[in-house]
């Protein structure tokens, strides 16, 4: 054992890369270790939503998103047919809002004048980036910082005590003050640090795939449900995904063949397809769990290692990179001293919440996917309520995250939400503030007196002083290196302040 690291973080997927980032942009030292040799080329989520967009931005990734969404959209041609339309015929290209059980959501009814979809700012344009496209950036961002990244090397044992972990890697040994598990679903992190994983067990199958086939001419792109389950096609890219409601596969890890994906295809959708070639396939079920705590000592969990479910909705990335950016900056807090270690218990009862809620948010899906008679009435009513500009516009509010926040106290409303991005005076935008991460005290109303009480905290929160062109009564904000709101101010009251400054940064200097 020769080798230690403030952090050790086990996988480098994007939950695990944004992590690792965030700590190194605070001055940690980590690792990263991945048994994979590269990025796996199975298709995985198609978007992203906006407090994933807003915290790739704030970390000036902006344009590389801007470009990814750009080949994707070139690449993808997202077709989705009209309910009106009759199979086999020329499929429409609707505005796409994504869906909920594979009922499709039409953008052109979402109420954008809601409060909610107020001041996102650029990165409110970008959502149709691929996982592989984000993980891809993050690795060329980490290599920028300086984080090492160890791929081909997988962590098989760790012990812990209470001064750090001592963690193997093959016949090497490593020692670390903490060790992340961001190695998915079925973590050994998890595993071997015995978390308690209650949830519901799987109820169905399904197998996501880009093939070559051909007697595809009667499938219908986009979602379908059919009186044996559901299949999704677009033949832009030859995607097939199916759906099959009548148990979990009888061994998950089986290979995933031709002649699978073509029985599971033609059993949904009865028609005789005959698929030629897999480019890339994957097997998943609704088997939701989530951990009761993600952290035990100095062993913390983020992304799939903390909870999983099906991938319906495109939650999960989303879910994690929210899990990342949460921990990092008080994980670094910690490691440096800054901070105390009951800092991390906010880890849990700020993002266990939000894992809950999609757990439950794909379980309902599953609940409208069944073939039954009273299933398949309720999803009738479902569809009518999501054809109602009332209906899209809660559930697209829901899905793009928009209406996620904190419980963090305070009577202000914009503690607990993510930061707006308002334009200031100065040219720059709010988000443009956080590139370097660190806390930000937006003195929107030119104080003095606001300056001198945050100056004891000047080695953690800088001081940006400019108005927003948009007059309003918001004199101050205290947003924290996560983008979140800890205190806000209207007309000059600087109550709390104080605070807020020592519940989330310690003590003064």
């Amino acid at each position: 054992m020769n080798e230690t690291f403030d952090v050790v973080v086990a996988g480098a997927g994007p939950v695990g890369l944004m992590l690792a980032c965030e700590l190194r942009l605070a001055g940690v030292d980590v690792l990263v270790v991945e048994r994979l040799d590269e990025i796996d080329p199975t298709m995985k989520a198609a978007g992203i939503n906006v407090p994933t967009a807003q915290a790739l931005y704030r970390r000036g990734l902006l344009p590389d998103l801007i470009v990814d969404q750009e080949r994707a959209r070139a690449k993808m041609g997202l077709f989705v047919r009209d309910s009106t339309e009759s199979p086999g015929t020329e499929p429409l290209k609707l505005r796409f809002a994504g869906h909920f059980a594979g009922i499709m959501l039409d953008i052109g009814l979402v109420d954008f004048d809601v409060p909610h979809f107020a001041d996102l700012g650029p990165a409110g344009e970008v959502f149709f980036v691929p996982q592989q496209d984000i993980e891809a950036a993050l690795g060329r961002r980490a290599a920028e910082l300086g984080v090492i990244v160890r791929r081909g090397v997988e962590l098989t044992d760790f012990t812990e005590d209470g001064d750090g972990v001592t963690i193997r890697l093959g016949d090497n040994t490593i020692r670390a003050a903490w060790l992340v598990g961001c190695d998915g679903g079925r973590s050994i992190v998890r595993k071997r640090s015995g978390f308690d994983f209650p949830g519901l067990g799987p109820e169905v199958t399904g197998d996501q795939a880009l093939v070559d086939m051909t007697g595809a001419e009667a499938l219908i792109p986009g979602w379908t449900a059919t009186d044996t389950g559901m299949y999704v096609y677009n033949p832009a890219i030859g995607r097939i995904l199916t759906v099959e409601l009548d148990g979990p596969p009888a061994d998950r890890n089986a290979p995933i063949t031709a002649a699978d994906l073509q029985a599971s295809l033609r059993a949904v959708s009865g028609v005789p397809v005959q698929i030629t070639a897999v480019h890339s396939a994957t097997r998943f079920t609704d088997n939701t769990r989530q951990v009761t705590e993600y952290r035990r000592g100095r062993v913390l969990l983020a992304g799939d290692a903390a909870h999983v479910h099906s991938p319906f909705g495109g939650q999960g990335l989303n879910l994690g990179v929210g899990d990342a950016v949460n921990l990092g900056w008080k994980l670094a807090a910690v490691v440096q001293g800054k901070a105390r270690t009951d800092l991390l218990d906010t880890y849990t009862t700020e993002r266990h919440p939000v894992g809950a809620w999609v757990l439950d948010w794909t379980r309902a899906q599953v609940a409208l996917m069944r073939t039954d008679k009273r299933s398949r009435e309720l999803r009738a009513v479902m569809t009518e309520l999501l054809a109602t500009r009332e209906g899209t516009t809660m559930v697209f509010q829901k899905i793009s995250g928009v209406l996620h926040r904190y419980d963090l106290g305070g009577g202000h409303e914009r503690v607990g939400a993510m930061v707006p991005d308002f334009e200031l005076s100065d040219g720059t935008r709010i988000g443009e503030h956080f590139f370097e991460g660190g806390a930000v005290l937006f003195d929107l109303a030119d104080s003095a007196e606001l300056r001198t009480a945050a100056a004891p905290w000047a080695a953690q929160v800088r001081v940006v002083t400019a108005k927003t062109v948009r007059p309003g009564e918001l004199t101050a904000l205290l947003v924290r290196p996560d983008g979140f709101v800890a205190w806000a101010a209207d007309s000059g009251d600087r109550d709390g302040l104080e605070a807020a400054l020592i519940r989330w940064f310690g003590a003064a200097a």
